[in-house]
C-alpha cells in the first residue's frame, strides 16, 4: 500500500507552558508521575509533509541548527509509527518551519511530532480516529498528546493521560528564551538528587489553579502557578534566577521556569504590560530573546 495524495499538507501546532507541574517520585520505569496542567500558547511551528523517495527532514527558523534532522526527530518518528500501523512506507519529506524555542521547555519537539502525525494522516488519507492519533502521540512522548489537543488540559500518569480543561478568558504571557538548552532527563535527574532521602508526595492538581483558569482570573492564576522542576532547573542554571527577577521587576504578575526550562515564563495582566516586560527583558542581557504570546491556543490543525 502506498500514499495516493500528492500533497503538500501543512499543520500548525502550538507551544505550551506548564502553569502547574507537580512531580512525584521516580517510578520503576524511570518516569515520574505528574499532575501537569498544560496551557497552549500562540507560538507555533508549521510542519509540512509531501511525498518523497524516502523519509527526510529539513528545518528553517530560529535555532534550526539545533534541530536533529535524522530519525531521532519526533516528526520522523511520528511518520514511521503511523506508517507502520497501516502497512505504509514512510516515504515523505518533512519540513519544519520552527518558531517555538528549541530545547526550551515549551514542547517544540513534541509539537513537531504531533504536527507530522496529523499531516501524514491527512496526506495518506487515513482518517485515523482521535483516539488512535492520541495513542501514537503517547508512544512518541509524554508531551506529544497535548500538542495535538491544545487548549488547556491536565496531564496525569507521565503527562500523557489528558483531561481537557475549561479556560474562561485570555491570559497574556512573555517568554524569555535562554542561551542554550537544558536536557529534560538532566533536570529530572537533578530533581531526584535534590529529593534524595526525602519523601515526595503524590502529585495533585491545584484546585485554586483550575478555578483561576475556569474563571479567567490572571491574578488568581499568578498566585497559583507552580513548577516542582524549577529548583532543579535553577540548580543547573543559576543565571535563570536573574531572568525571573528581571521580569518581575518590570511588572509581571508571576514568573516561573517553563517545564524543564531553560525558557522562563511571565504571566502579565494585559497586552501593554506584555510589551513592556518583553522590552525590559530584551534590554537586560539576561536572555537571548523575549516573545509575547497569549493563551489558550488551539491544538494541531491542518492549514
Amino acid at each position: 500500500m502506498s500514499a495516493t495524495n500528492t500533497g503538500p499538507v501543512t499543520v500548525r501546532v502550538p507551544a505550551k507552558v506548564n502553569v502547574q507541574l507537580a512531580v512525584g517520585g521516580a517510578r520503576a520505569d524511570g518516569f515520574h508521575d505528574l499532575a501537569n496542567v498544560f496551557l497552549a500558547v500562540s507560538l507555533y511551528d508549521e510542519v509540512t509533509v509531501r511525498p518523497a523517495a524516502g523519509l527526510t527532514v529539513t528545518c528553517e527558523g530560529p535555532d534550526a541548527g539545533q534541530v536533529p534532522l535524522d530519525r531521532t526527530n519526533l516528526a520522523a518518528r511520528a511518520a514511521e509509527l503511523l506508517a507502520a500501523r497501516h502497512g505504509l512506507s514512510p516515504d515523505v519529506h518533512i519540513h519544519i518551519a520552527k518558531d517555538i524555542p528549541v530545547a526550551g521547555g515549551m514542547a517544540g519537539g513534541s509539537a513537531d511530532g504531533a504536527g507530522a502525525l496529523l499531516a501524514c494522516d491527512a496526506l495518506w488519507g487515513l482518517g485515523s480516529s482521535r483516539a488512535e492519533l492520541l495513542s501514537i502521540c503517547a508512544e512518541l512522548g509524554s508531551d506529544v498528546p497535548f500538542s495535538l489537543v491544545g487548549g488547556a488540559a491536565l496531564g496525569t500518569g507521565r503527562g500523557e493521560q489528558l483531561t481537557e480543561l475549561t479556560v474562561g478568558g485570555t491570559f497574556h504571557w512573555v517568554f524569555a528564551v535562554a542561551d542554550g538548552g537544558l536536557s529534560t532527563p538532566a533536570v529530572y535527574g537533578e530533581f531526584d538528587r535534590l529529593h534524595e532521602g526525602v519523601p515526595v508526595p503524590a502529585p495533585e492538581a491545584s484546585g485554586a489553579l483550575l478555578e483561576a483558569l475556569r474563571t479567567g482570573d490572571a491574578s488568581a492564576l499568578a498566585a497559583a502557578l507552580s513548577n516542582d522542576l524549577q529548583p532543579a532547573a535553577l540548580s543547573l542554571r543559576p543565571s535563570l534566577r536573574t531572568t525571573l527577577d528581571t521580569g518581575l521587576a518590570a511588572g509581571a504578575l508571576a514568573a516561573l521556569v517553563s517545564g524543564s526550562g531553560p525558557t522562563t515564563a511571565f504571566l502579565v495582566k494585559d497586552e501593554d504590560t506584555a510589551e513592556a516586560v518583553a522590552q525590559a527583558l530584551r534590554s537586560s542581557a539576561t536572555c537571548r530573546a523575549a516573545r509575547v504570546a497569549v493563551s489558550p491556543a488551539g491544538g494541531a490543525v491542518v492549514l
